[in-house]
């Protein structure tokens, strides 16, 4: 039973798909794909099976404003990402969730508490749904 942590922007921005023309739009995709996670059995990161119970996703900057989705817990950081998932990253090891956090950022990574789990936008990106042609940046 894990909790995936998404740095939204960093798996946005790991594809060159357009995505710059439309932050905000691309981060509302990604949020509506994450939403099929809940309740999956999934290829963990390191091979072995993972649950995933819930996710968070941290979205910042122009894709402040997304519009929050079933299945997905947006937190809307009011300045950087990356210190408020390492608070979430905290609150969540503390209240003793197993986590995976999603970021390819080496510095965040250096940042985060012991007990989490590490994954690439990558692999993230493997577990989702395919984008439909027409509903590409």
């Amino acid at each position: 039973m894990t909790t995936l942590l998404v740095d939204a922007a960093n798996v946005v921005g790991s594809r060159p798909d357009g995505w710059w023309r439309d932050r905000a739009g691309a981060t509302a995709r990604l949020l509506g794909r994450l939403a099929g996670l809940p309740g999956r059995r999934l290829p963990g990161p390191d091979g072995g099976p993972l649950e995933c119970t819930a996710v968070v996703a941290v979205v910042e900057g122009r894709a402040r404003d997304v519009a929050d989705v079933d299945g997905v817990t947006v937190v809307r950081a009011p300045g950087s990402g990356d210190d408020i998932i390492v608070t979430e990253a905290q609150r969540l090891a503390t209240d003793g969730a197993a986590l995976v956090v999603v970021t390819a950022d080496r510095g965040l990574r250096a940042r985060l508490p012991g007990a989490a789990g590490l994954a690439g936008p990558g692999w993230l990106l493997e577990q989702l749904p395919p984008v439909a042609p027409d509903d590409r940046s």
